[in-house]
């Protein structure tokens, strides 16, 4: 089976407060839904707050990230048995967030 990203940029939440709580309800049940199933890997969100650092080989750590690098919002990481399936499971997540996903396939990796 391959993993699948599925992911919004915070800036495309836009939603009242009211909406907010029940986005949140929502999309937590879909996450319950994607366990139940067996198909959870991971999900979360960038904390936004905390800046993101760059880190080298020696361990050295510096405030400059790559030029364009960007991440922000919410993802989720699903093992999936087709590009249809992750479709189908992006759609439930835009209903419950309130917008669209993107969604990405990773690589195969058999040691994973």
């Amino acid at each position: 089976m391959t993993k699948y990203l599925i992911s919004f940029p915070s800036e495309a939440m836009v939603l009242a407060d009211e909406e907010l709580a029940a986005a949140g309800v929502d999309s937590r049940a879909v996450i319950e839904e994607a366990k139940a199933a067996g198909v959870y890997i991971f999900a979360g969100g960038i904390d936004e707050p905390v800046a993101p650092v760059l880190v080298s080989a020696d361990g050295a750590v510096s405030g400059q990230i790559y030029p364009g690098s960007r991440l922000n919002g919410g993802f989720t990481v699903l093992e999936l048995p087709s590009r249809e399936e992750a479709v189908k499971w992006a759609a439930k997540i835009a209903r419950a967030c309130r917008c669209s996903q993107e969604l990405r396939e990773f690589m195969y990796d058999p040691a994973s």
